[in-house]
């Protein structure tokens, strides 16, 4: 079981540019711009708090396969519990089925995913313990699968049978989809017909677009996912930017930006009515192998739970 990217998202950004749509109430109100206020502005955000992180699991030393106890998540979703109403999970196997049960505890909503791959075994016990979570009440949103397609882990027959056994299994006041790179959804019509919900990752990041046309590019990737539904409710799975790691054409990852885009997007979000998981939480170390060297730096926290962007 692997989180991660295992090659760039197949667009470009800069022609992408040419046809951004900046007319859809992006800036029709003030965005923060000046530097030396972007760690005031940052921790007034985390403050008032957002819709939802994605929850980042592992600890230091710990990787994918790993068992996690439920002390662990308790600890961390007590952190999270102040700063935002949702949390999203994913996967519900090895001590990830503890995060919807806490978040419930806490009083918090969770977007819960089935973490799915070619391993035809570990799928079973995925989507069992999904069902199983949903059927307890711990499921506000199922997610089946994570970039399965992208990832060309299992055939679109095979995604739709897991996604159609789980709706069936589950409450129908439920929803359930699949989380992919926004395009999917336009390029895999099946898939986004069998979904209740379009869950978008939107990454301006990973398609090498420079900070300052970052939430242009992410309004226009909202937008081709909110095409591609046809009137079906849009929820961005994951957006974020690193704060350390190699440059990626004109994506520079440093704090200054990271922060940066973390005020612009939740702003653009907040303003426009959009649910959006931030990516992620805290630092996992494990990523570096993963996903470069920005793999371990994408946490508004750092792997001991420091709050980031502070003096």
């Amino acid at each position: 079981m692997s989180y991660r990217k295992d090659h760039l998202y197949q667009h470009d950004p800069l022609k992408e540019q040419l046809n951004l749509n900046v007319n859809e109430n992006i800036y029709d109100f003030q965005l923060p711009t000046a530097p030396e206020d972007l760690n005031a502005q940052f921790r007034d955000i985390l403050n008032k708090g957002v819709h939802g992180f994605c929850f980042s699991i592992y600890e230091d030393g710990q990787k994918p396969g790993d068992i996690i106890t439920k002390a662990q998540v308790i600890h961390r979703m007590q952190i999270l519990k102040l700063h935002c109403k949702w949390v999203r999970s994913f996967s519900c196997i090895e001590g990830n089925e503890f995060v919807p049960i806490v978040a419930k505890e806490l009083g918090m909503k969770t977007l819960v995913g089935a973490w799915l791959s070619d391993d035809l075994t570990k799928n079973e016990e995925e989507i069992e313990s999904l069902i199983k979570l949903a059927n307890e009440g711990l499921v506000d949103i199922a997610a089946v699968g994570n970039e399965v397609l992208y990832r060309k882990d299992l055939s679109e027959d095979a995604l739709i049978a897991y996604i159609e056994r789980v709706r069936k299994a589950i409450p129908d006041d439920i929803p359930v989809g699949y989380v992919d790179a926004y395009y999917e959804f336009s390029i895999k019509p099946r898939i986004t017909a069998v979904c209740d919900v379009i869950l978008s990752n939107c990454y301006p990041y990973w398609e090498g677009c420079p900070l300052e046309y970052s939430l242009g590019h992410m309004n226009s990737m909202y937008h081709q996912a909110m095409a591609a539904g046809q009137g079906k409710k849009v929820i961005i799975t994951e957006t974020g930017w690193p704060w350390h790691g190699e440059t990626l054409h004109g994506s520079i990852p440093t704090p200054k930006n990271a922060m940066k885009y973390f005020i612009d997007s939740h702003t653009w979000a907040e303003h426009n009515n959009i649910e959006t998981f931030y990516f992620s939480s805290f630092d996992e170390s494990w990523k570096i192998g993963a996903e470069g060297e920005v793999g371990p730096h994408w946490g508004v926290w750092d792997k001991h739970e420091k709050l980031k962007g502070t003096r």
